[in-house]
């Protein structure tokens, strides 16, 4: 019930979300620039206050890395192993092969948060930052044999990739924030996970999933359920404790990325299938994250 009690205002903001995006009046344009803002200047300054602030251990740095990019592997394979009975084109499949592995890193900073603080603020955010051109480069690849080219020159561009990169060089030359800068980082910071959530609530939709519906209800297993049992078991094979096998667990545990419908969209890809499946992960996901916590509360 703590556990419960302890990540219940952020999924209510999830819920506050989805009910102003409903009932609220607002225009959807609102929403597309709230999103903008999050992402590109709020969540950005997030991540480099924390990576730049923090005392990040390297040593389980690269442990760390390793095990989530086979989570995500893990992910990419158990759902590409139900292809044949999905019922899906191909362009289709490949729409929802990525809500298998990709992640919202929105939740995974306030759980995160919650849970560890400024430590589990870095960790998530040294991992999400580490794993987004893998997520990034996998989807891509799965949805457009040429997407390479534009491929790189997004992630090049990618706010997320650079503030990671950004907050670890900082953070690693030794330097410190002035008092003035980190005070302005901090109010940016703050108000990134608040909206952050309401956006990810505005963005859910729920209608028919299509194709086999045991298919979606196995990428949804796979998402919440097995991922994080997998990301469990590496930790202890990689001898990874304390923060960072919570923070690998949590990452694990997160419902499918937002992102994913967009990406979908822009490629011309199955989008009522994948807004179905971030839906659904994210709902349901206030059931098993919370379990998934409680369960590292105790281990």
């Amino acid at each position: 019930m703590q556990t419960f009690l302890l990540l219940l205002p952020d999924f209510s903001l999830i819920l506050l979300g989805a009910a102003l995006r409903r009932y609220g009046g607002f225009a959807d344009g609102f929403w597309s620039g709230l999103e903008k803002l999050v992402y590109f200047v709020l969540f950005p300054a997030l991540l480099f206050s924390a990576l730049a602030r923090a005392t990040l251990d390297l040593g389980e740095t690269a442990p760390l890395v390793a095990a989530g990019i086979l989570t995500m592997l893990a992910g990419f394979l158990l759902v590409l192993a139900a292809r044949p009975w999905m019922g899906l084109t191909p362009m289709g499949f490949a729409s929802r092969l990525q809500c298998g592995y990709r992640f919202n890193t929105y939740i995974g900073f306030a759980v995160a948060g919650k849970v560890h603080g400024l430590l589990g603020l870095a960790t998530m955010g040294t991992l999400c930052g580490a794993m987004v051109p893998f997520a990034n480069i996998a989807a891509v690849a799965m949805l457009a044999r040429h997407g390479q080219g534009r491929l790189w020159r997004e992630l090049s561009r990618n706010p997320l990739v650079l503030a990671t990169f950004a907050g670890l060089i900082f953070n690693l030359s030794g330097l410190s924030l002035p008092a003035p800068a980190g005070d302005f980082l901090k109010r940016l910071a703050d108000a990134s996970i608040a909206l952050g959530l309401l956006a990810v609530g505005a963005a859910l939709r729920i209608g028919s999933a299509g194709g086999h519906p045991l298919g979606s209800a196995w990428i949804v297993v796979v998402k919440l359920l097995l991922l994080p049992l997998v990301a469990w078991l590496l930790a202890r094979q990689f001898g990874i404790g304390g923060v960072s096998r919570d923070v690998l667990v949590i990452f694990a545990a997160l419902p499918s990325a937002s992102s994913a419908y967009i990406l979908a969209m822009r490629m011309g890809g199955d989008g009522q299938g994948v807004a179905w499946l971030i839906s659904a992960t994210t709902l349901l996901a206030l059931v098993t994250l919370t379990a998934w916590v409680w369960l590292l509360g105790g281990a």
